[in-house]
């Protein structure tokens, strides 16, 4: 078991365990046999200009923008709902979209999406506080998780289903199409280019061919199977390889939760360790976008392979498990939750890492200083206040030789120190909206994804009111 700090390096923003899982111990062994399949005819279901395949944060970004630009647009969701992890997922604190100044950096279909939410929606400091290094202010939005390093920050909690509907909603308003349970299952290959996907459904194997495919499956599912290069290598040190079930508790009292945090830190720390004594694996309480609902992010399980159905089991058993030992101990001995109870487990594992694409361009940890790429598509906040925001690169969702498909969202080309924050959602929701707009041309054009015009790109961002390093003053925290 290891923990990350905010005194690690400057790269994370709260305190977390990670906890190793036993992996010799549920690994079955391969039993070196196969079988065959027989070869068969597959429906065509439909044709289209974009096909995106995943509809989490950046696959609903990606469909909003492409439906925008005019382009036919499908989106291919295995589950029943949009939003991915933040809201499957229940991922519902969207992290940092300003930077340590309190400027606004990830907009566009972020901030038109946070937009549409109710007001009772959404928890989170007002714009007034962003940027503010007031230590009392810090300290209380620090237990909201919505300020780091003393610093407070855009960083909004909200309700999963006006998530889901407001994504749903987006998605539809822009002309674009989308088939729920419907998981895309391999590329559709023509002359070594990526042009559509086979998905299985209901009614069996079918396909959907498209002019440029958008892979928003997170895990490269698609990019991987059509033979791109891609990279898994982990930072041991973060937690940006861990894997869980998220729940919710309801009937809670968060504020005394808080106040009992905040003003006996050593009680609160007695009963963290008599959790971890009692059960090994054991997790803070976050807060949610309601007093009554309090937020599990963990505990975060690492050494399981997101791509390895054995690894993926054994972490559900293990987190549902959790969730009934949290509560045992959080109603016996911590205030504020004598009458919780088990509202929901998250409907979608927890994934922060699988694949990473290799892609004609990267983030690394020496572009955390300020510099600007020729082919920016959105500037990231980073991890701390000594580093300066940083640009990413269009390059990052093309594979270095694949074409006919770009991969947005949480495996995209990276390091392993980048990826720790540029797979977050906001971050998620700036890639999917330049990967849309680029894929809308594409097929516009009857081009390869590679060769969009980067100029072309960056004005169809902008023009969707995404921020780039060189855009105008006006585009501030206001």
């Amino acid at each position: 078991m290891g923990t990350n700090s905010e005194t690690d390096g400057g790269r994370l923003f709260f305190r977390s365990e990670t906890f190793a899982g036993d992996a010799s111990r549920r690994r079955r062994p391969p039993t070196g046999e196969t079988v065959t399949e027989a070869a068969r005819e597959i429906p065509l279901h439909a044709a289209c200009d974009v096909l995106v395949v995943g509809g989490g944060p950046a696959g609903v970004a990606a469909a909003v923008a492409a439906g925008r630009q005019g382009a036919r647009t499908i989106l291919l969701e295995r589950h029943n709902h949009l939003g991915g992890l933040s809201t499957g997922g229940l991922v519902v604190w969207i992290d940092r979209m300003t930077d340590w100044s309190g400027r606004k950096v990830i907009r566009g279909f972020a901030e038109e999406f946070l937009a549409r939410l109710p007001a009772e929606a959404v928890a989170g400091p007002p714009p007034a506080a962003w940027g503010s290094r007031d230590a009392a202010t810090a300290a209380w939005w620090q237990l909201r998780t919505a300020a780091f390093h003393g610093v407070v920050t855009h960083s909004p909690t909200c309700d999963p289903e006006m998530m889901k509907l407001a994504a749903m909603e987006m998605v539809l308003e822009s002309g674009a199409e989308i088939l729920f349970h419907a998981w895309g299952a391999e590329p559709l290959m023509e002359e070594g280019a990526v042009r559509g996907a086979f998905f299985e459904s209901k009614q069996g194997r079918r396909a959907i061919r498209a002019a440029c495919v958008v892979d928003a499956t997170g895990d490269g599912d698609l990019f991987a199977r059509a033979g791109a290069a891609f990279d898994a290598d982990i930072d041991e040190a973060d937690i940006h390889h861990c894997m869980n079930t998220s729940w919710l508790f309801g009937g809670v009292n968060m504020p005394r939760y808080q106040r009992w945090r905040a003003e006996e830190p050593e009680a609160f720390g007695a009963f963290l360790q008599r959790g971890r004594e009692r059960f090994r694996y054991f997790e803070r309480a976050f807060a949610s976008w309601r007093d009554d609902v309090a937020l599990f992010l963990g505990p975060r399980l690492s050494g399981y392979s997101a791509v390895d159905v054995d690894d993926l089991t054994a972490v559900e058993i293990q987190s549902h498990r959790l969730m009934a030992q949290h509560l045992e101990h959080y109603r016996a001995a911590a205030p504020g939750f004598q009458n919780a109870w088990m509202m929901l487990s998250a409907p979608q594992i927890g994934i922060r890492h699988a694949r990473r694409l290799r892609g004609a361009g990267r983030v690394l940890r020496s572009d955390w200083d300020g510099r600007v790429r020729a082919d920016e598509i959105g500037v990231s906040p980073s991890l701390a206040p000594k580093f300066a925001n940083v640009s990413v690169p269009y390059g990052a969702l093309v594979p270095e030789r694949l074409d006919g498909l770009l991969a947005p969202g949480r495996h995209l080309s990276c390091d392993t120190n980048s990826h720790s924050f540029l797979r977050e959602i906001p971050q998620c929701w700036l890639t999917g909206q330049a990967a849309g707009v680029a894929a809308a041309i594409a097929a516009n054009r009857g081009i390869a994804p590679r060769a969009v015009p980067i100029a072309e790109l960056q004005a169809g961002l902008r023009k969707e009111g995404a921020h780039l390093s060189d855009a105008p003053s006006a585009q501030s925290a206001a």
